[in-house]
């Protein structure tokens, strides 16, 4: 199998006249090439005239708390300017993109919706458009697969549940790469825009990272290894109610605990299902910071048998429907609070993109709108690059 070559290291090797231009990057530490050099730096040392850094939630480390603004400041590793798009404005201003001649954008997707890189970049393509600057997307694999067979709803309600987390109708688990979306959304959502992506070279999309190899790098502080990006799509939706996700341990994303949870009682629920490609064992812990920080939780640890098989999303909208089904008393609506919803309501709402969602659990509403991807793939199928 042929060593996969992400967008930055198809640009670095190019000859191009614009190596010249003045040139900004979207950017964090997880954006590499496909040996681990971070791509700022390749670009500089391949003579790119990089003169600004622009970097999204977690900060330009990746290590900023979920949810937290992050300050601008000076890149240690290149000496650059970086302006911070999650804090005060989630877009370039006018006054940063005047100088430049071109953008580029390069970071990790996670491949779900509620990943806020996604809409970093689409405020990113609206700010070029209204400039009149180009924009050039370095793509990288989908780390869940292409597969638009696996994509799963529920869909957006934009009326009602576009947020930081979802700004556009698109599904949960989308099964896209970045530079995909982006010619999408050029197409139905910003079409002023002057866009080319630089394509990914030795990907099959039905690949996942873990089939793949390549080099994994943290995308953000919870998102540290390849179990957790797969789990993540299932898992996420309980920052939307009162049940630890794993965060404060050293499995996020992982485990379902609060005090209230009789961990062998859930866990042998949950298995009786029989869920494609997923496991749960019972599991305690105390975590150390978050939602119920220092107290005692019980519950269960997810463990996924076979990727090909599993089902993120729904697998996630079911674990919300046993929960409200034996613990009805208990089980409520979290506030979740971040810079992009200052008032935490509604989180979960912005999680699945249905309105009233937290009511909706026990109707099987929610589980429903999992396998509801509105014709998905016939949508994005033009704009598919692989």
């Amino acid at each position: 199998m042929e060593q996969i070559r992400f967008g930055i290291d198809q640009l670095v090797a190019a000859p191009l006249e614009w190596k010249s231009a003045r040139l900004a990057l979207v950017t964090n530490n997880a954006a590499t090439t496909s040996d681990g050099e971070p791509s700022r730096a390749a670009l500089l040392r391949h003579g790119f005239n990089l003169v600004l850094l622009f970097s999204p939630e977690h900060g330009l480390s990746t290590q900023g708390a979920d949810g937290v603004a992050q300050a601008g400041g000076v890149d240690p590793l290149t000496g650059l300017q970086v302006v911070s798009l999650y804090g005060d404005h989630f877009r370039p201003s006018m006054d940063a993109l005047a100088d430049l001649d071109l953008v580029l954008f390069d970071i990790p997707d996670a491949g779900c919706r509620f990943y806020t890189y996604l809409w970093t970049l689409t405020h990113v393509m609206e700010a070029c458009a209204s400039a009149g600057k180009k924009l050039i997307v370095l793509d990288r694999p989908n780390p869940l697969s292409g597969d638009l067979q696996k994509a799963e709803g529920s869909m957006l309600d934009e009326k009602n549940c576009a947020s930081f987390i979802g700004r556009w109708n698109i599904p949960v688990r989308h099964s896209c790469t970045l530079g995909e979306l982006a010619l999408y959304f050029k197409a139905t959502r910003v079409p002023g825009l002057a866009l080319d992506i630089i394509k990914v070279q030795h990907w099959d999309r039905q690949q996942t990272v873990a089939q793949a190899g390549w080099l994994f790098v943290p995308t953000s502080p919870a998102i540290r290894d390849m179990e957790t990006i797969a789990l993540y799509p299932a898992t996420c939706f309980l920052e939307g109610v009162n049940v630890n996700e794993g965060r404060g341990t050293e499995d996020d994303f992982k485990m379902a605990g609060a005090p209230w949870i009789d961990s062998e009682k859930l866990t042998t629920l949950f298995n009786a299902q029989s869920y494609d490609g997923i496991k749960a064992t019972p599991v305690s812990y105390t975590p150390e910071w978050g939602l119920y920080a220092g107290e005692y939780c019980q519950g269960l640890r997810l463990m996924v048998t076979d990727a090909d098989l599993f089902r993120p999303v729904l697998t996630g909208l079911i674990l919300l429907q046993l929960l409200k089904s034996q613990y009805p008393a208990e089980l409520k609506e979290r506030l979740y609070i971040t810079v992009a919803n200052a008032t935490g309501t509604g989180h979960l709402d912005r999680l699945t993109g249905i309105k009233n969602a937290f009511h909706k659990i026990e109707t099987g509403e929610l589980v429903i709108a999992a396998a509801d991807t509105d014709h998905w793939e016939e949508r994005i199928r033009p704009y598919l690059l692989y």
